[in-house]
């Protein structure tokens, strides 16, 4: 347990580091901060050989403080250069834990642990197998000549940490990114499924209006031509070939509905299609349900096409449906708006609005924007000026589906 809290105390030190280094000013800023650093440390544990100390003390602080700097350097390619940058740094290390005459700084060795992780967080574990090599060879034979002791131990088991975090980073990198790739096509499914669906209901109650109007072209056809003997012959053939003309689409419709309807569990709904003449018990129903809304009607109202009408219901169904769902208590307005070739919708919520802007088929606009197009109007939403979101429809009150 304490080695794991290590190793995740290393991956949110590791992580900050990377952030740090992101940016190019930043990554300038701190690598001269820690040039000047290691060049103080190299100063001070490397006495100088005027200083009379014993030759087994005596150092070279120029020698020091270039190869420390040295080491520090490569931070500023890390980011495009992780091996370079890792090579040239351990490098450096291994020169000074070879020269007896200038000591290795705390600095440099910080730095070589950043590198270390960082080129195995990118490339991979064997990049780091590679770079703990020459450590682990130092470790049994140590290049200053010196006998195997914890000074030349200690480098080696600070890179395998290194190489040990960098590794469980990738790793987590990796599963993120996996997760994010999955939930991605997850909810790209889900929001394609949500289409398809709206889509073919969109398609049958469309459908049952057209049916409905051809019956009646086929009643009214055969119903002039029989109660009309005065017709010509000519007339009547043409009658009868609109009422066979009417009966074969009606048949080839009621096909389609067949097959729209095949994924329908349970009896299909025979409800005739609603209007917006119900929408004032659609609203009583939302207000009975606990939300408080108010419904403003303007202008003279006039009869619409049946896919028009279905489709303004629909549009202000779902509507108040999310408003439910995103802004729960909130205060809705909605508003119905006839003029004399437009019929305005718009219904606006007081709630917080979408987060970040999130427009998602979760959220059921494609649906509405579906209904819009088909109408032959316009659709918008999104955030309502003062707070909250807004839907704005425009729809002919006039003509035919397009």
């Amino acid at each position: 347990m304490p080695a794991m809290e290590l190793v995740r105390d290393g991956q949110r030190a590791f992580v900050v580091a990377q952030r740090v280094f992101s940016g190019r000013d930043g990554r300038i800023a701190l690598t001269l901060v820690l040039a000047v650093v290691a060049a103080l440390e190299a100063s001070v544990y490397t006495p100088d050989v005027d200083e009379g100390f014993p030759f087994e003390q005596q150092g070279d602080p120029a020698l020091a403080v270039f190869f420390n700097v040295l080491a520090v350097a490569p931070l500023l390619v890390a980011t495009r250069f992780p091996l370079v940058a890792a090579g040239t740094t351990s490098f450096c290390v291994l020169v000074l834990l070879a020269a007896r005459e200038a000591s290795l700084t705390l600095t440099a060795i910080g730095v070589l642990l950043y590198l270390a992780g960082n080129l195995v967080a990118r490339r991979g574990l064997v990049y780091g197998a590679a770079l703990a090599l020459p450590f682990f060879v130092n470790a049994a034979v140590p290049f200053d000549g010196g006998s195997a002791r914890l000074a030349s131990i200690v480098p080696f088991l600070l890179v395998v940490a290194a190489v040990i975090v960098g590794e469980s980073t990738r790793r987590r990198t990796e599963i993120v990114a996996a997760l994010s790739a999955t939930q991605e096509r997850m909810a790209l499914s889900e929001r394609e499924q949500t289409a398809m669906e709206e889509r073919a209901r969109i398609a049958r109650e469309l459908h049952d209006i057209v049916a409905h109007h051809l019956s009646v072209i086929a009643v009214q056809s055969e119903t002039a031509r029989m109660t009309s003997p005065r017709l010509s012959a000519d007339a009547r053939s043409r009658f009868e070939a609109i009422a066979v003309t009417a009966r074969d689409a009606l048949t080839e419709t009621r096909r389609l509905l067949g097959v729209l309807r095949e994924d329908v569990v349970g009896e299909a709904d025979r409800t005739p299609q609603p209007g917006l003449d119900q929408l004032p018990e659609l609203v009583d129903t939302a207000r009975d349900a606990g939300a408080r809304i108010r419904l403003i009607m303007q202008g003279k109202a006039v009869q619409l096409p049946a896919g028009i009408d279905l489709a303004a219901y629909r549009i202000v169904q779902e509507a108040l449906t999310n408003a439910r769902r995103h802004a729960p208590g909130a205060d809705v307005d909605v508003e119905v708006s006839y003029s004399d070739d437009t019929l305005l919708l718009r219904v606006r919520d007081h709630g917080p609005g979408l987060p970040d802007g999130d427009l998602t088929a979760g959220h059921g606009l494609v649906g509405m924007r579906d209904r819009a197009a088909i109408a032959g109007g316009t659709f918008s939403c999104g955030a309502a000026e003062g707070g909250g979101f807004v839907v704005d429809v425009t729809l002919p009150t006039t003509g035919t589906l397009p």
